[in-house]
């Protein structure tokens, strides 16, 4: 199997069309139609349904996509690996993160990392939905919710707890909560995604009912909510960490009970070939963190 072919391929798949990953390639759209045709004559399947007006991956091509990004990444882990002089990160970075985390923690970091490598283009998806990271060929995923079982491989990247915060003016007016029972008289903005609370009391997880004066998909709409005063909310750290710092928000302790740790992963579709660009994407986001975890302390 001829790698540039391969290229041509995933180009194609990724670009929906032949003149278009001519253009990306910077080749004729013919040459990507040889490649194409060699590559589905060495497979011995058909990998795109052609009409005049459309171009679109048949059930084989979708098959291939996860194989042909693994043999693709392969090479570039290899130069990587064995011209570790380079150091700089290439080609098209993939990855999906949750929308309030992508928000105030990942795109802040990305101008320099583009500065500092020219030749890494990024492809975002900023969702709180969870994705088939293999079937869509994503490189990572940053995840927030507890893991489920997978044979995807997960790495720890950061602490992100979960804690209950409030506006100053909102505490001021109503009071501040001290115990679970406390938050049964206070107005609550909650995710949709999250319909009762986790909170951990006597070293058990529970789930509490809570009386939502706001129900939002968004994790920006429910911080933006809880800054203008609506009412109290569970985020996660790392959704609010620059509303803490700067006192708009206000960290709220029950007495009895803890918030349930979670933590920030990166999801990738396995541990052999991982590309540079991901790494070097995984190493900028820890020191990222790290960076502004130590500048709020201070």
């Amino acid at each position: 199997m001829f790698l540039p072919d391969v290229r041509t391929f995933l180009a194609v798949a990724s670009a929906g069309s032949l003149s278009a990953a001519a253009r990306q390639l910077d080749v004729v759209p013919m040459q990507v139609s040889r490649r194409i045709a060699a590559l589905e004559e060495d497979l011995g399947v058909r990998l795109f349904h052609r009409t005049t007006r459309s171009l679109t991956l048949t059930a084989e091509g979708e098959a291939f996509v996860p194989f042909a990004s693994a043999m693709v990444d392969a090479e570039s882990g290899a130069r990587a690996e064995l011209s570790p002089s380079q150091g700089k990160a290439s080609g098209v970075l993939r990855l999906t993160a949750p929308s309030g985390f992508g928000q105030s923690v990942v795109l802040p970091m990305l101008a320099s990392l583009l500065e500092a490598n020219p030749e890494l283009r990024i492809d975002l998806d900023l969702s709180d939905r969870q994705v088939d990271i293999v079937g869509q060929g994503l490189d990572v995923a940053l995840r927030i919710a507890p893991l489920e079982d997978s044979e995807l491989v997960a790495k720890k990247i950061a602490p992100n707890p979960r804690l209950v915060c409030a506006a100053p003016a909102y505490l001021k007016k109503h009071g501040r909560p001290s115990t679970v029972a406390d938050l049964d008289n206070h107005a609550c903005i909650r995710l949709s995604a999250v319909r009762r609370w986790p909170l951990v009391v006597d070293g058990a997880l529970i789930r509490k009912r809570v009386d939502a004066c706001f129900t939002t998909t968004s994790v920006e709409a429910a911080r933006t909510a809880a800054v203008q005063g609506l009412g109290l909310a569970q985020l996660t750290y790392w959704d609010v960490f620059r509303q803490l710092a700067d006192n708009s928000l206000v960290q709220i302790h029950l007495e009895d009970a803890a918030m349930e740790d979670l933590s920030v992963w990166a999801v990738m579709p396995s541990r052999r070939y991982v590309p540079n660009r991901v790494s070097v994407f995984l190493g900028a986001l820890q020191s990222q963190i790290a960076e502004l975890g130590e500048g709020h302390r201070r």
